[in-house]
């Protein structure tokens, strides 16, 4: 069965909201540059500072649920909002590709099921368009603009800003009848303090990984402002950006081409190769061995040995540094700025993933080419399934307001259920009257008056 993500117009307009108002989030942020940078994104976006100000202040109150529109808005008429949604959806689409003709970008629209096909009409998204200044040498000009130097920065305090990035690592004999299969680092670094906060070799460099480093980075050292990547697949996806939305996390794009910006993931990405040449010569063979000296090389090495840019940093503010220089370490637990941990089951749910499945008469699910086992009593019924995609089971089960149940791979046994489950829609409800008695009392009463009717008919009658 074909992997069915739910996906609404909703989510992808929060998505979209939620890149917009990134920036402004930033709490280091004093007041006069946020307005500034109210209104720059504003005029970059086509939209009104009173808009994006409506945006923060819902994110603010009710987190990422509160960007998404209301259901009622789907109505597409020039007046409604879900129209205007369509065309700043449009305007989107120009930027990303100033080649995109209207055409194309309308088909996008209806491909990705945003707008009705037929719905957008060809000279009302051009005439939009020409309103909006985006005409050729407009997105040059905007082309242009975004591209310029990147300078060296430092946030004061830890977990401002982390920085994030994946690094080849070596081949080893993991694979089917030991076949050689590539490995690679994802990995999650502190800005200010050079603390390494998550790093571990896998098997793929799928999104799935990315999405395990932030998890276990944030279960182990608490949330964080702000994280910097490039704009690779594994970093740009809407899993991505959903999870860490609602634990209020931003995430932030480097321009292409700006590696410079992402300095010191790059630098520590240059002790990795020395990791990577004692590693060789120590003849590795295994994954899990890989990554236990590898967190033996982060301890008691990395982390406690004195780092060159923590003293630039310090020196360029014109403060003195130990003679024996300071360590990530070190420097990690010197910050005052406390950490903030969140519960667990919190983050938990954040990074599941969600899918829609049909029961089918076996009381089974399909899910990755094996039957799950979930229960004869939703036979029939199409419900939700969450999954960790790092380690799938037990699939967590929901329909309607029913408690969620776990489904496990299903394993035939050597008897068979004495007694299975009727499906729900064939369980007796529990009414509160019987409607059936409820009608014979109606007819019964529209029996008696016609009866009364008549008698006192016959008695006119015959009294005449």
């Amino acid at each position: 069965m074909e992997t069915k993500e739910i996906t609404t117009w909703r989510d992808d307009t929060a998505l979209w909201r939620f890149r917009i108002i990134a920036p402004l989030l930033d709490p280091s942020l004093d007041r006069d540059k946020k307005i500034q940078m109210r209104k720059e994104l504003a005029d970059r976006n086509d939209l009104s500072e009173k808009t994006l100000r409506r945006y923060e202040s819902s994110y603010l109150k009710k987190g990422f649920a509160g960007l998404k529109p209301s259901e009622r808005t789907r109505r597409t008429s020039p007046g409604s909002q879900h129209f205007q949604d369509l065309m700043e959806e449009a305007i989107l689409l120009k930027r990303e590709v100033p080649s995109r003709s209207v055409r194309q970008i309308i088909f996008i629209l209806e491909s990705e099921g945003k707008a009705e096909p037929g719905l957008l009409k060809r000279s009302t998204v051009q005439d939009h368009l020409y309103a909006a200044g985006f005409g050729r040498k407009q997105m040059k000009k905007y082309q242009e603009g975004m591209k310029s130097s990147s300078k060296r920065f430092c946030k004061p305090n830890r977990m401002m800003l982390v920085q994030a990035d994946i690094k080849y690592g070596p081949k080893l004999p993991i694979g089917p009848n030991g076949k050689m299969v590539q490995t690679y680092l994802s990995s999650m670094i502190d800005d200010h303090s050079r603390f390494i906060l998550e790093s571990s070799f896998y098997d793929n460099q799928e999104k799935a990984v990315v999405e395990d480093t932030f998890r276990k980075a944030i279960l182990k050292h608490g949330s964080f402002d702000a994280a910097y990547v490039d704009n690779g697949g594994q970093y740009i996806s809407n899993q991505l950006i959903r999870s860490t939305a609602r634990l209020g996390i931003r995430i932030l794009h480097a321009r292409p081409r700006s590696g410079q910006s992402k300095g010191k993931i790059e630098k520590f990405h240059q002790v990795v190769d020395s990791f990577l040449a004692e590693a060789k010569a120590k003849k590795i063979r295994s994954l899990e061995d890989l990554n236990r000296y590898w967190r033996y090389f982060l301890e008691e090495y990395y982390q406690k040995d004195s780092h060159e840019g923590i003293r630039e940093y310090y020196e360029s503010l014109g403060l003195a540094v130990p003679e024996g220089g300071i360590s990530p370490e070190m420097e990690w637990n010197r910050d005052t700025r406390p950490l903030v941990f969140l519960d667990a089951a919190v983050v938990g749910e954040a990074f599941l993933h969600h899918e829609e499945r049909v029961v089918n008469k076996g009381g089974c699910i399909s899910f990755r080419g094996q039957d799950y086992e979930v229960s004869a009593a939703l036979i029939g019924a199409t419900v939700e399934i969450a999954y960790d995609p790092v380690k799938p089971e037990p699939l967590l089960v929901t329909y309607r307001d029913m408690e969620p149940v776990e489904a496990r791979r299903v394993a035939i046994s050597p008897f068979c259920d004495k007694k299975p489950e009727i499906p729900i829609s064939m369980q007796p409800g529990e009414p509160d009257t019987s409607r059936f008695l409820d009608v014979l009392e109606k007819k019964h009463r529209e029996s008696r008056t016609k009866l009364a009717n008549a008698i006192s008919f016959s008695g006119y009658r015959k009294e005449v």
